[in-house]
């Protein structure tokens, strides 16, 4: 056996021991289980794996991730990105390993390709839900995010960790590719607050060289605000993959006829795991998509990965009087000027979003790597 095969076989038998019988799946004949975490809805007979890797059949009962961490981060909540959510707050970010995609220009390839790429190495860390919640109140989070691989596929893990989380006293967020079933919607809502979704292109067969499908994340998009989750969507601007005109348009239109508050990050593409030969998006083509965002109707367009290039298309605006609410550069809050009601304070009309009394100043503008669970 190669040295990549044994690595990947001996991580695949460290997961498996950091397992519990899933709740997101249906038992079927003959031993075989579906799987509903994800939009593969895949059926997987006794000893075999959904496409994610880390879901598998254990003599009828569907074994899922647990357990374990492969990264923990604090990050400024702009970096997720939210925007309309208690800008200038900390973010306590958790991960586990595996993906149901296979993105080639995946920028946590380390943790979400770990199980089909023997470079990829993140190695677990045993966790419990209540020393990340210990720890994300202790280092002042206001809200605990799942993300760094694809957290739909360890959905059992991640609500877990919001149990705890909403204990606390903390809010909840997925950043997710949004490849959700209305199952996995139903097991995850009531304990979730945000929802970031990639929207990666608008075209299906764009989604299928990636690994899957458009129609089941435009219906989880749908759903999810329906359900009144609060909810950003972004787009990563891949030159000569999902930048057409066309394509974007119909892409900003479908997001506004589902509402056109949601608020739209356009962000830069640049070099990464297989796609190191494709050229980093410009700022120029940033405000080209935005504008296209605009003119579909969305009131709330954001321009990202190009700090202080984009004009104003990082700032937060009212979209009545077009008073300024929220200025930032990256991830720093320069200006921050909403109401303690959440409202313009010049027309007072509600700003759409998941405000705080008063503004608390920013707890960081960079992340770090947290220690206290290492301790």
């Amino acid at each position: 056996m190669a040295a990549g095969a044994r690595a990947e076989s001996s991580l695949a038998a460290e997961l498996d021991r950091r397992t519990v019988e899933g709740a997101v799946y249906e038992p079927g004949e003959k031993g075989w289980v579906r799987c509903l975490a994800c939009g593969h809805a895949c059926r997987i007979p006794p000893g075999a794996r959904g496409v994610c890797k880390v879901r598998f059949n254990d003599g009828g009962r569907l074994r899922v991730p647990w357990g374990y961490v492969a990264g923990r981060q604090c990050d400024p909540i702009e970096k997720k990105p939210f925007f309309h959510v208690h800008p200038g707050s900390l973010a306590y970010s958790f991960g586990m390993l595996g993906c149901d995609l296979h993105c080639g220009y995946c920028q946590n390839w380390v943790t979400s390709q770990a199980l089909r790429d023997a470079s990829a190495v993140s190695p677990p860390e045993d966790a419990s839900p209540d020393d990340l919640v210990e720890e994300a109140t202790a280092l002042g989070a206001r809200i605990v995010v799942s993300t760094y691989n694809e957290p739909l596929i360890t959905s059992e893990w991640a609500r877990a960790v919001f149990v705890e989380a909403r204990s606390a006293g903390l809010l909840t967020a997925f950043v997710s590719n949004g490849n959700a079933t209305p199952q996995a919607l139903d097991y995850l809502v009531p304990w979730l607050d945000c929802y970031k979704v990639d929207l990666k292109s608008f075209d299906d067969r764009r989604y299928r060289t990636l690994g899957g499908r458009l129609e089941p994340i435009l219906e989880s998009i749908t759903d999810l605000h329906r359900r009144g989750v609060w909810l950003e969507i972004v787009t990563l601007l891949v030159p000569g993959f999902n930048d057409s005109l066309a394509e974007l348009t119909r892409l900003t239109e479908f997001l506004a006829g589902v509402s056109r508050e949601i608020p739209w990050h356009v962000t830069a593409f640049h070099s990464d795991y297989r796609m190191a030969d494709t050229r980093d998006t410009s700022a120029h083509a940033l405000v080209q998509a935005a504008t296209i965002g605009r003119c579909a109707g969305l009131v709330h367009v954001y321009a990202g990965n190009r700090p202080g290039a984009v004009g104003t298309l990082e700032h937060t605006w009212c979209s009545a009087c077009g008073s300024l609410l929220v200025a930032r550069e990256g991830y720093r809050i320069d200006d921050y000027r909403i109401t303690s009601a959440g409202r313009c304070p010049t027309c007072a009309l509600p700003a759409p979003g998941r405000w705080t009394d008063r503004f608390e100043g920013q707890r960081t503008d960079r992340p770090f790597v947290p220690l206290l669970l290492s301790r």
